[in-house]
Parts: C-alpha cells; sequence; structure tokens
C-alpha cells in the first residue's frame, strides 16, 4: 500500500500549495482595494474652462502658477458676515448653487454636502461654500433658518448672498458649472446646477461631481483627502 501513501502526500502538498496561493491572491485583491480607496492618481487634474478637459499640472510649477483661478469676490454669509476669498486663504473649499425655496434637487444637493461636512467636520482646512443664485430672496435671516434647518456648522460651511451679477458671474465664467457648452447667457436666464466644485489653496478647480450622486460625492471626499496630500 506504498501507493496509497504517496498519493495521500501529493495530496496534501496540493491543498498546502492552494491554500498559500489562495491567501496571496486574496491580500492582492485587499491591496489593490486600498489603493482604489485613496487615490486614483498622483495628482487631481487642473481645469479652465466650461468643457472640463482635464489638464495634467505638476503642483507649484510655473504652469500650475499661472493656471486659472477663481476670482476674488465679496458676499455676505447666513450669519452676516463678509466672506472674500481671504476667507477661505490656505484652504480647500467645495462649492455649489442653490437657492432656499428650490422644490427639487437642493435639499438633496445640501444633504450630500452633510455627507462631505460630516467627513471634514474636525478638519478646519476644509470648508464649504453655498451661493444663492436667488439672492434677493435669499436675505441673510432666510439663510441663516434655512442653515439651522440643516444642520450646517458655522464657519465651516458658508450660504452666501448677494449681488446676483457678482454671483452669475462666479457660476458661469470662474466655476464654469453649467452644462451648457457654447450657449451664451445673461444675468436674466437663470443659473441652477447639480455641480459640486473642488477648489485648491491656490483657488484652481481641481473637480466637478454631481451633487446628486453617491459614488460622485464619495469620489469627492476621496479626492478632498488626495488633495491634502498635495501640501
Amino acid at each position: 500500500m506504498k501507493w496509497l501513501s504517496e498519493i495521500r502526500k501529493v495530496g496534501f502538498i496540493l491543498i498546502f500549495i492552494c491554500t498559500i496561493l489562495s491567501s496571496c491572491q486574496k491580500e492582492i485583491k485587499k491591496e489593490n482595494t486600498k489603493i482604489v480607496e485613496t487615490s486614483r492618481v498622483d495628482y487631481l487634474p487642473y481645469y479652465n474652462d466650461e468643457s472640463f478637459t482635464p489638464h495634467w499640472l505638476i503642483p507649484n510649477s510655473k504652469e500650475e502658477k499661472e493656471f486659472h483661478k477663481i476670482s476674488d469676490f465679496k458676499l455676505v454669509n447666513q450669519l452676516g458676515d463678509t466672506i472674500s476669498q481671504k476667507s477661505f486663504e490656505n484652504k480647500i473649499y467645495v462649492t455649489d448653487f442653490f437657492f432656499t425655496s428650490c422644490p427639487g434637487i437642493c435639499e438633496k444637493m445640501t444633504g450630500n454636502m452633510i455627507k462631505v461636512q460630516e467627513a471634514f467636520e474636525k478638519d478646519e482646512n476644509v470648508l464649504l461654500l453655498s451661493h444663492s443664485v436667488t439672492p434677493s430672496i435669499d436675505s441673510v435671516s432666510v439663510l441663516k433658518t434655512y442653515a439651522d434647518n440643516f444642520g450646517v456648522i458655522e464657519n465651516k460651511w458658508h450660504l452666501v448672498t448677494g449681488d446676483k451679477s457678482e454671483i452669475y458671474d462666479l457660476g458661469r465664467n470662474n466655476y464654469f458649472v453649467e452644462n451648457d457648452l457654447g450657449v451664451p447667457k445673461d444675468i436674466n436666464d437663470f443659473l441652477h446646477t447639480e455641480n459640486f466644485l473642488l477648489i485648491d489653496k491656490n483657488k484652481h478647480i481641481r473637480g466637478i461631481y454631481n451633487g446628486l450622486n453617491r459614488a460622485s460625492i464619495a469620489q469627492l471626499i476621496i479626492d478632498i483627502k488626495a488633495l491634502k496630500l498635495e501640501g
């Protein structure tokens, strides 16, 4: 029965090899998952127009320093405080456009922005900025009530009102939030979009996300973490 003993030995060896291979595959899969969850690329791309064509620049390079930046602005938040680019100095921020009387998508967008707020609640280097596109209706007191109803954290998330032409110019000519490529619009054309924009410490646009989509919001949170690693 020597041959039976040899077969058993071979069987034990095969089982051992299969176990090792299976373990290695699980580790590789696990490691790959970690990579996907942290970052897709070495650096996030830069954007400078409504087509949102990615530009792969090296942070702090001459080309990056001369690239499109968000212009300065002067608006008022839900606390009655003046908000400008100085309020976001050396900060990463996420921005969008909404209005408090919106019957449809705005509440969903606000709910998703709350998820971003929760993810970086204790991180003073990440802020949120929501512009009212009906500033004549959304006064400071109206924005304060809205902020209180949704759990907006003061000085973390700024809901702003102000001059309508300035807000619309920011939306269309700085953040490029509307998707209607090549369609000319003016102050009389209503500005409304579900897009969230990710802005870096140097006021460059580094990402655009669907404010109604869970997967897109999850990617936004991942990208903020990746942006923080750029220093």
